[in-house]
């Protein structure tokens, strides 16, 4: 049960930087783990398979975007049916919604993670167009980050 009011996420607000650095840090931490376990069965298919599995999570975050969220304070939370699509498809509200660990919350990291997958992966066969950086600008996004820590 969740008992958080509506939040709404502030457009103008840059506090997610601080937190960049952790999240890049848990999913990696989390890759090495899940390597012990599965070995490479990510990519055992080939590219084509690793696209599939990409496809198949983005289809579950897309399937729980099917129910608008509707957050009630001090109740049970529900999903309707229907409802306008920008609350529909509104995925912070989601994550607020539904606050399992095993919830929308999941999908959305496992997706990153194999996304940083497949990128390592084409770099470790020596993609050029994987090689590095995709612009100069990550160079200063980069000290931002570490600015704002």
């Amino acid at each position: 049960m969740n008992h958080n009011p509506i939040l709404n996420s502030d457009p103008a607000s840059t506090e997610y930087l601080s937190h960049m650095n952790d999240v890049a840090k848990e999913d990696v931490g989390a890759l090495v783990k899940a390597q012990t376990s599965y070995g490479n069965s990510w990519k055992q298919r080939g590219g084509v398979g690793a696209f599939m599995m990409l496809a198949r999570k983005w289809d579950r975050i897309e399937q729980r975007m099917g129910q608008t969220p509707v957050l009630l304070f001090d109740s049970d939370i529900t999903f309707a049916d229907g409802g306008d699509d920008g609350d529909r498809f509104d995925i912070l509200q989601h994550l607020m919604a539904d606050d399992r660990p095993e919830g929308v919350i999941d999908d959305i990291r496992d997706l990153r993670r194999y996304l940083i997958l497949i990128e390592s992966e084409a770099r470790a066969m020596r993609i050029p167009a994987c090689a590095g950086p995709a612009r100069s600008t990550v160079e200063s996004s980069d000290e931002s980050i570490h600015a704002t820590q």
